[in-house]
């Protein structure tokens, strides 16, 4: 079975009812220019974001995790309850599917076990910020995961949480959620499904394939 089919049998509804997976509600990502990027910030902190235009507004992310290994297996943000008809592989300029062999994906690297959602511009505000942060502290700056993404992921008793919805500063609603990669480190493919109209349904990450009958 092709990823975009399991996809499909996963994610057809508004609602994912497989018992291989646990979702939960991480908040609404705030998207400003309509184009989005996936990405591993601590490697790729200018990354192209996709072609697909995306509508403007805050959109709902859900976090689905393997209940067999507690892993983080699909992130995904939902932009209407409209039916899907059909799904595509998310791609960046100079990607072109024909160029992919069988199995083959276009995806973005992790390196850290951490990826990120988030609009392009909020891309570049994060890289700013880290910018700021190292002319400000020069010797003493320990990189923009310490400095910045670090403290998000434990609560107040210490434990990791396996997910953030950060914002870069009070003064702008620009925001993005990180969360850990499936298993780790790997190479991650992102799917959008689209209505009738050809309009953006869902963009989903896939770190653990999960297969359904």
């Amino acid at each position: 079975m092709s990823h975009l089919e399991n996809l499909q049998k996963i994610f057809s509804k508004n609602f994912v009812e497989t018992p291989l997976l646990e979702t939960f509600d991480a908040g609404n990502l705030y998207i400003s220019s309509g184009f989005l990027v996936a990405s591993d910030p601590l490697i790729t902190p200018d990354k192209p974001s996709f072609l697909q235009k995306f509508p403007l507004g805050n959109f709902p992310i859900f976090i689905h995790k393997e209940k067999d290994s507690n892993c983080v297996a699909y992130v995904e943000i939902q932009f209407s309850q409209e039916e899907i008809t059909h799904w595509e592989m998310a791609l960046c300029e100079g990607q072109n599917l024909k160029d992919l062999q069988k199995d083959e994906i276009f995806g973005f690297p992790v390196e850290s076990g951490m990826g990120c959602f988030m609009d392009f511009e909020t891309q570049e505000m994060l890289h700013n910020l880290e910018q700021e942060l190292f002319q400000k502290k020069g010797a003493d700056f320990m990189g923009i995961y310490e400095e910045f993404f670090h403290e998000h992921f434990f609560d107040e008793n210490g434990s990791i949480d396996q997910f953030a919805l950060l914002k870069l500063n009070e003064s702008s609603p620009n925001n993005l959620i990180a969360f850990e990669t499936g298993y780790g480190e790997g190479f991650y493919a992102t799917y959008i499904a689209f209505s009738a109209k050809n309009s953006p349904v869902k963009f989903i990450t896939e770190l653990i394939e999960i297969s359904v009958i």
